[in-house]
């Protein structure tokens, strides 16, 4: 599994990618390729043996105290493997390194699996867009993180694994 930047040669897997995830309500080609291309846009794919698997987006002035995930996709076949979490873990970064305080996203209220993910990160719910995505109706459900704290449980983790490394481990031996 290789996590790069992504660039607007990845255009072409991204959109095939966008299309078969959110077939009602894709981005178009057009927007992509200025998100892709944007100052303020951050974007990255998840490759598996050469093949696009995923990809995230993050929306970020620098210098701006708040940012947003525009979006976090993963094809069905690479689901519940961590992937999604990794992306996102990878804008957080990105979003710390640009000294942002706050990262906002929307996400669909008939995708809880999502909605679980950004909780366990340390997102809460702040507000609610009514039938925000068409054409199918649903609510989007605005989330905020306190990136700071993110941040700062994450160096908290990272220094308790460093000083004890089978404290993460399952088997309390350091290995899988």
């Amino acid at each position: 599994m290789v996590t790069r930047r992504a660039t607007g040669a990845d255009l072409d897997a991204i959109m095939d990618l966008e299309r078969t995830s959110f077939p009602t309500d894709a981005w178009s080609d057009a927007m992509m390729r200025e998100e892709l291309a944007s100052p303020h846009g951050w974007y990255v794919v998840i490759e598996e043996a050469g093949r696009l698997v995923g990809y995230a987006g993050l929306r970020a002035v620098r210098g701006a105290r708040d940012a947003d995930i525009q979006t976090i996709t993963i094809s069905a076949a690479a689901r519940g493997r961590g992937r999604g979490r990794a992306l996102l873990a990878t804008l957080l970064t990105e979003a710390v390194d640009r000294g942002v305080h706050d990262v906002f996203l929307e996400v669909r209220a008939d995708n809880p699996v999502a909605q679980a993910l950004y909780a366990s990160e340390g997102f809460v719910e702040v507000g609610r867009r009514p039938r925000y995505y068409q054409p199918d109706d649903v609510d989007a459900i605005v989330m905020q993180l306190d990136l700071r704290g993110w941040a700062a449980r994450r160096a908290e983790t990272a220094a308790s694994s460093a000083a004890d490394p089978t404290a993460s481990s399952p088997t309390g031996k350091g290995w899988c």
